[in-house]
C-alpha cells in the first residue's frame, strides 16, 4: 500500500510499475522503479520474447512533489531475441528514449510555458534552462505556425503593436462566430494582407474592420466584392473626438479652475444625457453655459447618440436618410471639428450603414484579444521572435477554455 501511494503521489499510476527504493537527499526525491517483466515483440522479426539480456538505468527528472524535485531512476530491461536482435522494453510513455525529463514533465512544462509570463519563469519553476523551455515550446507549438487552408465566410481584422523582428505592427485575423483568433500576420502592409487573402480568402464574404483606408483597399483588391462592415466603436469615436476638440479649443479662454474642471468632466460629456443623474446634469449645464460652442457641440453629440441608438435598437430601412439628416444638422451648426468628422463618415458611409444591417457583427471581441496580447507582451518584456510571439498568442487562446491536468 505505501509503495502504491508513492507511485500515485508522483503521478506514475501504472499497474506495471514496481517501486524498488526511494529516498530524500538535499530536498531532492530519488525514486527507483522498474516495470514488471513481460513478453515483448521483437522489432525485427516480431517474435515475442521475455529473455533478458541486461539492465540499464535511465535517470530522468519528473514533476515536483511538495516543491521538491523528483528524479526517477528507471531500471530498464533489454531483451534478447533468438534472431540476434536486442531491444529496450516499452515503457508505455513514461519517458522517451535519450530524454532527461519524463513525458509528463514535458507536457506540464509546455502548458505552463503557454500561460506563464515568460520562458525564464517556466524554466525556474521546472528546474531547467530557458533555452530548453523555448526549444520545447517551438517544437510542440509547430501546428500553430501553419496558416489555415481557408478562412471562414466572416472575418474581423485589426492591428496591434507587437514590436517584433518582422515589424512594429502586426495584423490579427479573427472569427466573429467563435470569437477566437485565426491567424496573425507579420505586418500590416497592404501587400501582405492582399497576398494572404488571395491565398486563403476565397470563401470570405464579409470583413469587419476599423476605418483604415489601407485595410479597406487591400481587402477590396484581394477579394471579390466583399461586404465591409465598419466597427461601430471606431466610427463613433470620431464624434467624441470632435466634441473633445471643441472643448479643448474653447476652454483656452477659460480660467485655470474652469479648464481643470472641463478636463475632469470629459467622461460626463460623452455619456448619454438620459443616463446622467440630477447632480451630473447640473454639472454639465453649468459647464456648457460657459461657451455657446460647447452647447452646440453637446447638442450634435446627443443627436448622434439618438441616431445611433434608434438604428441599433431595431432593423430600420432609413439608416442612410437619417444619417444624411445628421449631416445636415452638422452643416447647419458650422463647427469645423464636426464638419471634419462627417467628412470621414461620408467616405465610409456604406461600411457604416452595413454596421446597422448586421448589428450582431463587430470588432469588440478583437479588442479583447488585443488586450490579452498586450498583457502577454508586457509580462514577458516583449518578443523579438515573431513566430514565437504568434504561437504564444494563438496557443494561449486555444487552451484557455480547457481544464488541463498533467501528471
Amino acid at each position: 500500500m505505501p509503495d502504491h501511494f508513492i507511485i500515485q503521489l508522483i503521478g506514475l499510476e501504472n499497474k506495471n510499475i514496481q517501486l524498488l527504493d526511494y529516498s530524500i537527499e538535499n530536498h531532492i526525491c530519488h525514486i527507483h522503479i522498474q516495470l514488471k517483466r513481460k513478453k515483448h515483440a521483437c522489432p525485427s522479426c516480431k517474435t515475442r520474447t521475455d529473455r533478458i539480456k541486461d539492465y540499464r538505468t535511465h535517470t530522468f527528472q519528473h514533476l515536483k512533489v511538495a516543491e521538491k524535485r523528483v528524479y526517477v531512476h528507471y531500471r530498464k530491461r533489454r531483451y534478447a531475441c533468438s534472431c540476434g536482435k536486442s531491444f529496450d522494453e516499452k515503457n508505455q510513455g513514461l519517458v522517451a528514449r535519450y530524454q532527461r525529463f519524463s513525458t509528463s514533465w514535458h507536457q506540464a512544462a509546455l502548458f505552463h510555458s503557454i500561460s506563464a509570463p515568460s520562458f525564464t519563469y517556466t524554466a525556474r519553476t521546472f528546474g531547467t534552462t530557458a533555452p530548453k523551455i523555448m526549444r520545447l515550446f517551438d517544437a510542440r507549438t509547430e501546428a500553430f505556425s501553419t496558416p489555415p487552408v481557408a478562412l471562414p465566410k466572416v472575418i474581423a481584422i485589426d492591428e496591434f503593436k507587437g514590436d517584433t523582428d518582422k515589424g512594429k505592427f502586426q495584423l490579427i485575423i479573427a472569427d466573429p462566430m467563435t470569437r477566437r483568433p485565426i491567424d496573425i500576420l507579420e505586418n500590416r502592409r497592404a501587400k501582405t494582407i492582399q497576398r494572404y487573402l488571395r491565398e486563403r480568402g476565397h470563401q470570405v464574404e464579409m470583413v469587419i474592420m476599423d476605418l483604415s483606408s489601407t485595410f479597406k483597399n487591400a481587402v477590396q483588391q484581394a477579394l471579390d466584392k466583399p461586404v465591409i462592415i465598419a466597427d461601430s466603436f471606431h466610427f463613433s469615436r470620431y464624434i467624441y473626438w470632435a466634441l473633445n476638440k471643441v472643448r479643448v479649443r474653447v476652454q483656452q479662454r477659460f480660467s485655470e479652475k474652469d479648464r481643470k474642471h472641463g478636463k475632469r468632466i470629459q467622461k460626463l460629456l460623452f455619456k448619454r444625457s438620459h443616463k446622467l443623474d440630477t447632480a451630473q446634469k447640473s454639472i454639465i449645464r453649468r459647464y456648457l453655459s460657459l461657451h455657446p460652442d460647447l452647447q452646440t457641440a453637446y447638442t450634435i453629440k446627443e443627436a448622434y447618440q439618438a441616431w445611433f441608438d434608434a438604428n441599433k435598437a431595431q432593423e430600420r430601412r432609413d439608416v442612410r436618410q437619417s444619417l444624411h439628416d445628421f449631416y445636415q444638422l452638422v452643416q447647419d451648426k458650422q463647427l469645423p471639428e464636426f464638419i471634419k468628422a462627417i467628412g470621414t463618415f461620408r467616405r465610409w458611409e456604406t461600411e457604416i450603414i452595413n454596421a446597422f444591417i448586421y448589428p450582431h457583427l463587430s470588432n469588440g471581441f478583437v479588442e479583447g484579444i488585443n488586450n490579452r496580447t498586450k498583457v502577454i507582451k508586457r509580462t514577458s518584456y516583449g518578443y523579438q521572435n515573431f513566430s514565437r510571439f504568434r504561437a504564444k498568442i494563438l496557443a494561449q487562446h486555444f487552451i484557455k477554455n480547457f481544464d488541463i491536468s498533467v501528471g
